[in-house]
């Protein structure tokens, strides 16, 4: 079950994301929440794509927030990324001033 706080952030977060880095080349996903595209490169528009970003909502809000990192929730097996632009290290934390 979804948590209505959480949705609310996670897509406010993502928002975010989308428009700090405009595109489709990357797909993040935090299910059951949302899931996104966004970054600059080649785009895909059926099947799954070649940058895939999967992790669980507490996790990315923690690094939204800046309580942790991205290396941190890597080497904890909290994130599935595949893709060589699957990478969101130079994009958070999500800071509302950046």
């Amino acid at each position: 079950m979804r948590d209505p706080l959480v949705l609310e952030e996670v897509k406010a977060t993502l928002a975010l994301l989308t428009e700090r880095a405009p595109g489709r080349a990357i797909e993040v996903r935090i299910p059951p929440y949302a899931a996104v595209q966004c970054g600059e490169g080649p785009t895909h528009t059926r099947g799954t794509p070649p940058n895939v970003i999967e992790m669980q909502a507490d996790t990315w809000l923690a690094l939204a927030r800046g309580e942790t990192t991205w290396s941190e929730a890597m080497s904890a097996g909290l994130i599935v990324a595949s893709g060589v632009r699957a990478d969101l290290s130079p994009l958070l934390p999500l800071r509302m001033s950046q």
